[in-house]
C-alpha cells in the first residue's frame, strides 16, 4: 500500500491535479470559516464590480489631508467613456473634416479642449437623427464644464430655521486615508444581480457542488460496482439479465433520463441532495460494463479457483479475492463519476431543472442566475467567469488525477 502511494505521488499529472483539487477544496472549507455569514445575504442593491467600497458619510467625517496633485487627467479618464471619445472623433471627422490622426485621442485633457474648440451645434449635420443631435448637445454641455474643479460645498439643515447652511467645503486636492474610514467592505469578485457577495457565494457553491458530486459519484459507483461484480463473476442468466438492463439504460442517454426525472419531481422537492441522488441513479451503466469486463478476466484466476475449492462463500470470494484487484479501477471510476456529476448538475441548472433552493448555492445555480440576469451581455464578467473557471478547475483536476492513477496502475501506460 505504501509503495503504491509512493508511485501515485510520483506521477506529475496526479500531483498537479491533486494540488488544484486541494486548493479548491481548501477554499470551500476555509473561506466560510474566515468570513462567516449567510452566502446568499443581499448586501447591495444590484450587481457591482469588484473593489473596495467605503461609506461616503464616513468619508466626510474622517480626517482630511491636503495633497498637491494634478488630478485632472485621472478624473477625465474616469469621466469620459470610450463611447464618448468615439462619438466625438466621429463627429469631428464627419462634420468638421478633421483627419482622425490630428485628434488628440490619447490625451483626455487635450481632447476636451479640442472638442470645445471645434464643436458647433449650428453646423450642418446631414444624416444625423434628432436623438443623436440631442446626444451631442448634452455631450458638449458636459465637456464645457468637465475641466472645472470647483470646491464642493457640504450643507446641513439648521434645526431652528430649517434653512441649509454651509458646514464644510471640500476641494479636489483634499484626500482621506482609507484606514481612517470605519465603514468599508471589500468585494473581491463584486456582487451579483441580487446584490450578493460573489466570492462568499462562490466558495459555498464549490463546497455544495463537491458534496453533491460526491453523493452522486458514490451512488453511481456502488450500483455499477455491485452489478458489475455479480454480472462478471456469476455469468449465465444473471449476467444476461443485468446486461439487458444495463444496455437498456445505455441506449437512452443518461442526461436525457436526468432531465426527465428532474422534470417529473416537483420543484419544491428538488433539493441539492435529491438532484445528486437522481444523477447517481442514472449514471452507473458505464461503470457496470467496465467492472464486469475486469471481473471476467479475474474469475478464473488460480487464487479465485482455490477459494471456490475451499468452499468460501460468494461474498467472501468477491470481497477478498476479486475486489482488491480492481480497487484502483473503482477509485478511478469514482473520481470520474464525481466530475461527471458536477458537470451534469451545472447543465441541469442551466436548463432550469437544477436544485430549487434559496438557502444554498451550487455552481450550476450561480451560472443560471448569471444567465437569467444577462450578465455576459452586460459585460459583468465577475458574475459568471469565476464560476466557469471553478467548474473547469474542479473537473480538470479530477480528470488529471484520474489520468495519473491510470498511468500508475495500468501497465500498458507506464513509461
Amino acid at each position: 500500500m505504501k509503495n503504491q502511494l509512493k508511485q501515485v505521488f510520483h506521477s506529475p499529472r496526479f500531483v498537479i491535479g491533486f494540488v488544484i483539487f486541494v486548493f479548491m477544496l481548501g477554499m470551500a472549507v476555509l473561506y466560510p470559516l474566515l468570513v462567516p455569514g449567510d452566502p446568499l445575504e443581499m448586501v447591495a442593491s444590484s450587481s457591482y464590480p469588484p473593489g473596495t467600497y467605503i461609506s461616503l458619510a464616513d468619508t466626510l467625517e474622517s480626517k482630511q489631508y491636503g495633497l498637491d496633485l494634478d488630478i485632472t487627467a485621472t478624473r477625465l479618464n474616469k469621466l469620459i467613456s470610450q463611447e464618448d471619445k468615439d462619438a466625438m472623433v466621429l463627429w469631428l471627422t464627419k462634420y468638421r473634416g478633421i483627419a482622425e490622426e490630428d485628434i488628440p485621442v490619447e490625451d483626455s485633457v487635450e481632447m476636451v479642449h479640442f472638442w470645445n474648440e471645434h464643436y458647433d451645434p449650428e453646423v450642418e449635420q446631414k444624416g444625423l437623427t434628432n436623438a443623436k443631435r440631442q446626444y451631442y448637445r448634452r455631450l458638449a454641455s458636459r465637456m464645457a464644464t468637465i475641466l472645472e474643479t470647483k470646491d464642493i460645498i457640504i450643507a446641513t439643515k439648521n434645526p431652528e430655521t430649517g434653512a441649509l447652511e454651509e458646514s464644510n467645503t471640500i476641494s479636489f486636492n483634499t484626500y482621506t486615508n482609507v484606514k481612517d474610514i470605519a465603514s468599508r467592505r471589500n468585494f473581491v469578485l463584486g456582487t451579483d444581480n441580487f446584490g450578493r457577495d460573489v466570492l462568499k457565494e462562490l466558495t459555498h457553491a464549490v463546497g455544495t457542488s463537491l458534496k453533491m458530486g460526491l453523493l452522486a459519484g458514490v451512488i453511481a459507483t456502488l450500483i455499477g460496482l455491485t452489478l458489475g461484480l455479480l454480472s462478471g463473476y456469476l455469468g449465465g442468466l444473471v449476467d444476461d439479465i443485468i446486461m439487458f438492463v444495463t444496455n437498456l439504460f445505455t441506449v437512452i442517454p443518461s442526461f436525457v433520463l436526468i432531465i426527465l426525472i428532474s422534470f417529473s419531481v416537483s420543484q419544491s422537492a428538488r433539493g441539492v441532495m435529491l438532484v445528486g441522488v437522481i444523477i447517481g441513479l442514472t449514471s452507473w451503466t458505464w461503470t457496470t460494463r467496465s467492472v464486469r469486463s475486469q471481473v471476467i478476466s479475474l474469475r478464473n484466476r488460480d487464487h479465485v479457483n482455490l477459494s471456490k475449492l475451499s468452499g468460501h462463500s460468494l461474498p467472501r470470494i468477491i470481497v477478498q479475492d476479486i475486489l482488491p484487484y480492481i480497487a484502483s479501477y473503482v477509485v478511478m471510476a469514482l473520481i470520474l463519476q464525481i466530475s461527471s456529476a458536477i458537470l451534469a448538475e451545472a447543465q441541469l441548472s442551466m436548463l432550469g431543472l437544477g436544485p430549487s433552493t434559496t438557502k444554498v448555492a451550487t455552481l450550476g445555480l450561480m451560472m443560471n442566475w448569471a444567465m437569467t440576469a444577462q450578465a455576459p451581455l452586460a459585460g459583468r464578467w465577475w458574475a459568471f467567469l469565476p464560476i466557469i473557471l471553478s467548474i473547469a478547475l474542479i473537473t480538470f483536476s479530477l480528470n488529471l488525477m484520474n489520468t495519473g492513477l491510470d498511468q500508475v496502475f495500468n501497465p500498458q501506460l507506464r513509461d
